[in-house]
């Protein structure tokens, strides 16, 4: 049907990942606004287990392309999969969580389908046929609309959209997966082991930046992060703290880094450029830390403390572990 919605969900090891079950929440509704239903699709190796988490949070159909081949995620042999997953369904607008891997897929996916795609939007609301998507632009100093009439593919930023269960039939499709035309079929994976939140996931990310003067000062932000308990925060930096190598890459937030929506972001001696800005901007609770008072991210916070973050944030770390009692 042409107001049927299509999600795409992200597994890791057996476990789906909380910005899928988002997609799936603003799938649902967008389905339900068009008169037309929300399914999702599963895409791997032993994910048919994992069809009846998608069913909780709404969907009529779980289409799931299991094979042996596909353990490993490879953009193109999952695109070509999530092609055949699509057609099957009849949907018109397909959602992904924009991840690392999302942001990989949902192109491939709509240069197979012909279709276009709007990437890392804030919202999403459908009126009649049309698909209405926002997302920043200009290093997030603006917002463009984007109206999508026919086929179309969109990435929706991680912690920008609350998830919400309501039961779906859940009913069962199997899919096959391309027999011929796989490019590359990723055999193995290596990956540093590590029991950080995601900080793309995480309901609280304490970012650095020059302020604290060097790499030796970071376990002050450690102590913050851990202060709101295990699994809730996580550690970011500015770019230029990692391009001073005093974090890794992987933790660097902004443009050239990774764009984080968390329910509370911590800024912690960043001055607040552009660059970092775009990165941060659409968090819901801005809390900066700095001792110059002119600093640009106090533009942007709904919270700011002007002084030294070596004597404040010790004192925000006793009063959070005082009210988490």
């Amino acid at each position: 049907m042409a107001g049927d919605v299509l999600v795409f969900v992200e597994q890791r090891e057996g476990s789906i990942k909380k910005a899928s079950f988002e997609a799936l929440t603003v799938g649902r509704e967008v389905a339900a606004a068009r008169g037309g239903s929300m399914s999702a699709m599963l895409v791997g190796s032993g994910v048919a287990a994992l069809a009846g988490e998608a069913a909780r949070f709404g969907a009529a159909k779980v289409f799931v392309c299991d094979d042996a081949k596909l353990a490993a995620y490879s953009g193109d042999a999952w695109a070509k999969a999530a092609k055949v997953c699509a057609q099957e369904s009849g949907a018109t607008l397909l959602l992904f969580a924009h991840t690392a891997m999302g942001k990989d897929l949902a192109p491939r996916v709509a240069t197979h389908l012909g279709c276009g795609l709007v990437s890392d939007a804030t919202s999403v609301h459908a009126t009649g046929d049309d698909v209405h998507a926002k997302k920043p632009v200009f290093a997030g100093k603006a917002y463009k609309e984007f109206v999508g009439s026919g086929m179309t593919c969109v990435t929706l930023r991680p912690n920008a959209f609350a998830a919400s269960e309501s039961a779906g039939a859940g009913q069962v499709v199997n899919v096959a997966a391309p027999e011929t035309d796989i490019l590359a079929i990723v055999k193995e994976v290596l990956a540093a082991s590590t029991n950080a939140v995601p900080l793309q996931e995480a309901q609280v990310v304490v970012a650095g930046g020059r302020g604290l003067k060097g790499p030796e000062h970071w376990k002050l932000l450690e102590d913050l992060a851990s202060a709101f308990g295990p699994g809730v925060a996580a550690l970011g930096a500015s770019r230029a703290v990692v391009d001073a190598g005093w974090r890794p890459h992987g933790e660097q937030v902004g443009q050239t880094g990774k764009v984080v929506a968390p329910p509370l972001y911590i800024a912690v001696g960043i001055s607040g450029a552009i660059q970092h800005l775009a990165g941060m901007s659409t968090s819901k609770y801005i809390v900066a830390i700095n001792k110059d008072a002119e600093a640009p991210i106090f533009k942007v916070a709904n919270y700011g403390i002007v002084g030294d973050a070596f004597e404040v944030v010790p004192k925000l770390c006793e009063a959070i572990r005082a009210i988490r009692g």
